[in-house]
């Protein structure tokens, strides 16, 4: 009974030593600073990815609708 003791302590102390741990799979998640800068619609004041903006004349829109609609009312009150 001793020897089963002392032979499961023997092993019990080797996998702890010696076995090296798993890495674990990393969650997909972006870190930070890898986000993306925000605009503003300049018709309706929505906030949006600039990769999604239409850029015309140096300011931002949601949608091409809303860029012609700010230019049409810019050109109207000049």
């Amino acid at each position: 009974m001793k020897l089963l003791f002392f032979l499961f302590l023997v092993l019990l102390v080797y996998v702890l030593v010696f076995k090296k741990p798993q890495a674990r799979p990393r969650p997909n998640f972006p870190g930070p600073g890898k986000g993306e800068d925000m605009v503003r619609c300049a018709q309706c004041g929505v906030h949006l990815p600039r990769s999604e903006g239409v850029l015309s004349q140096g300011e931002f829109y949601c949608s091409d609708e809303h860029r012609r609609q700010h230019q049409a009312s810019s050109a109207a009150s000049d």
